[in-house]
Parts: structure tokens; sequence; C-alpha cells
């Protein structure tokens, strides 16, 4: 048995996996390794730094990979979209904002068009205007999301996107959430956390650790972490991360970490540095549980077609044949 789905057949991919463009997680050697086990992998192209771009794109080498942007940023760095597309990434996907100035260029090229969504209005505007695929997020994912959960959240948005495959994310990191995620009519999934640990992917590995020890029932979503970071995230989006000391300190007193930012900032800046994952952010979702070995991505995506293949066989034993008179 192999699953293969429209997702598969726009992509050009042997399995319906996408890794979630994870900010400073994502980078060329995890896009790369996840391509070369036959998913998709993008690169996290975040809030824009075109040196770190050149150098992940690089460091993919010639695998076939993707690249994801934060919309509202890239907006303010457009040139960056230029950068990315003489590269001919197989997919770049946007997420966060008004997509819509950046569709002409995009058009032009030989890249797929994917837009995020977290509402059933923003997934009607990429209706409209004909993206090529759709990623359906829960607030269940981790990093920046919106407030509609998983379950009820992609079946409604493959009912508005009729023939424009959906992709669903936000709390899948194992087999059993993508043969959830095909039940439910996407035709593939898009995995951040199950990732997240992964040998090639760029993160601390006191953040890749905390990942691994923690639980869904650890995480929680905020703006303390952008407040920190200095980003001034637009309203109706925060971000689903590990609680920590700093976390306990300040989700409760916003005001108060306002009124002492400057010294908040230095102290969470010195601590990312450091891997200090007391005050630095371990940005995960709710599918923390299901991270349990640091392994390469290669690993994880074949464990989860195979455990996704047994799901399904064992979801097709639970119809009855009918009888025939």
């Amino acid at each position: 048995m192999s699953i293969h789905t429209p997702v598969c057949d726009l992509f050009g991919i042997e399995h319906p996996v996408l890794l979630a463009p994870m900010a400073g997680v994502s980078g060329g050697a995890l896009a790369a390794a996840v391509s070369r086990a036959g998913g998709l992998g993008l690169i996290g192209g975040g809030y824009g730094d075109a040196d770190w771009l050149e150098r992940e794109f690089d460091a993919a080498g010639d695998a076939r990979i993707g690249v994801g942007f934060i919309t509202w940023s890239l907006a303010r760095q457009p040139h960056l979209l230029d950068l990315v597309l003489d590269r001919t990434p197989a997919v770049l996907m946007l997420s966060f904002g008004n997509f819509k100035p950046f569709l002409p260029r995009i058009r032009d090229g030989q890249t797929k068009f994917v837009v995020q969504v977290q509402t059933l209005d923003q997934a009607r505007e990429a209706v409209d205007a004909g993206v090529d695929a759709i990623v359906a997020q829960g607030t269940e994912a981790g990093g920046h999301g919106g407030t509609r959960a998983t379950l009820p959240f992609v079946p409604a948005v493959v009912d508005i996107a009729k023939e424009i495959p959906v992709i669903a994310a936000g709390g899948i990191a194992d087999g059993r959430g993508l043969a959830a995620a095909l039940a439910l009519g996407a035709s593939g999934v898009l995995c951040g956390s199950g990732f997240f640990a992964s040998d090639e992917s760029l993160a601390n590995d006191n953040a890749k650790q905390a990942a691994i020890c923690g639980s869904g029932d650890d995480t929680e979503r905020s703006s303390i972490f952008d407040m920190a970071r200095g980003l001034d995230w637009p309203p109706g989006w925060n971000l689903r991360t590990m609680r920590n000391a700093f976390t306990r300190r300040w989700s409760a007193d916003l005001d108060g970490l306002i009124q002492n930012l400057a010294e908040e900032q230095a102290r969470f800046k010195a601590a990312s540095a450091a891997g200090d994952t007391d005050v630095a952010a371990v940005i995960v979702g709710e599918a923390a549980d299901l991270i349990q070995l640091r392994e390469p991505a290669q690993v994880s995506l074949h464990r989860m077609i195979s455990q996704a293949e047994d799901r399904l066989r064992c979801i097709v034993r639970l119809v009855e044949p009918t009888v025939k008179d």
C-alpha cells in the first residue's frame, strides 16, 4: 500500500508530507532531508534575512525544496521575493497577511503558490485568487496561529476549496495525524513540531531536548515572546510555545513586561544565544507529546508514512461489507 494524493501530483513528491517553514529551525539541511525522503521540505524565510536565505539555499544543495514567508514581514522587504524566486523553489508559501500584492510576481515563474489560512474568510480569498493549494492551520500548531481547532477547521476549508488541494496543519506529528487529516478530506499535511528535534534541525540542542521531554499540556499561546523579540505582530495572531520560567513570570503580567521591556529583551537575547530554555522560547505545538526521539528527518518521515498506512488499513477493516440479498 502507498499513500498517493493530489498533493503528490501537484508537487511531484512521493509522500503527502510537507515540512513547515519554521523560522530559525527549518534551514536548508532539514528541508533537503525531508525532500530526499520523499516529502517536500520548506525553508523558513521567517522575518527576512537575505544572507541567511542564500546560505540555507546553498545548504540544501541540489534538493528540490520550497520556502515560506511571514507575509506582513515580506511586505517590508519585498526584494526578498525576487531573491527566492531566482532560486526557482518548488513551492512558495505565504502566511499571516495580505498575499495578493505578491501574486503577479509569483505567477510569472514556475513556482507553485500556497497560502496558509486560519479562518474561512481567508480560505475564500485564497480560492478566489486561484492559489495552487491551501494550508488549513489549526490553533494546536506551534508558532503563530489563529483560534480554530484543526479537527473542525480542515473539513470546512476542504468544502470551500473544492478542487484546490488542502493541506492540514496543527497538532499533526505522526502517521495517526496524517491518516486523520486524509479522513477529513485533506490531501496532505504540513508538519513542524514533528521535525523540530530532527538531527538536521537548526533548533538549539537544549530546545530539542526540551521538546522531547515536554508535552502538549506544557504549551500555551501568548504574545510575550514577540514582545521579548521586538516583533510587532498584527492583532489576531499569537504564539504557541512551551511554558518556562519566562512565561510563568510574564504571561499574566503584560503591563509589567512592558514596563521592564528593555531589560527583559536583553535577558531574552542572551538566553537565546546561550540555549537557556528557562528564558528562551521553545516553539513547538500541542504535538509535543509525539516528539520522542532525536533522529534523522528521513527516519521520522518514513515512520510517519508507515504508521499512516497501518492506521488506514485498520480503518478500512472497520467498514463492514454490504450484504446483498
